[in-house]
């Protein structure tokens, strides 16, 4: 085997395995049953991206290029489906009106805990 071919080899299965990767963030979304903290348009357009990298294999008729995207675009839709899913059953976080007006007003304390945080800075 050449190098290219070792390299062809190493990179097609390094794309597979970023490919499942997003089932670890649909793993933390089923477990906390919320997909408030995952950017929905970062993973458009990771999705876009994966298009563009197909289209470009099928255009210069590289395999490992096209299963690896299509993996890619199958699994981060399957993970923005579920963050969707995700959104649109979860309950809206009530923030007390006299935090959210004193925040406004003087500017949070950089060290103060989000809403579900511990409040105690070691924990960080």
């Amino acid at each position: 085997m050449t190098t290219p071919e070792i390299l062809a080899v190493v990179a097609t299965m390094a794309g597979f395995a970023m490919a499942v990767s997003p089932t670890l963030q649909i793993r933390r979304m089923r477990r906390t049953r919320s997909s408030r903290d995952v950017s929905l348009l970062y993973l458009s357009m990771l999705d876009l991206g994966f298009v563009a990298w197909i289209s470009y294999g099928w255009s210069i008729g590289n395999w490992a290029l096209i299963l690896s995207n299509m993996a890619s675009l199958s699994v981060m839709t399957v993970t923005i489906v579920v963050a969707l899913r995700f959104r649109r059953h979860a309950e809206p976080v009530a923030v007390p009106a006299t935090t959210a007006a004193a925040s406004m007003t003087q500017g949070a304390p950089e060290d103060a805990a989000l809403p579900g945080e511990p409040s105690d800075p070691s924990h960080r």
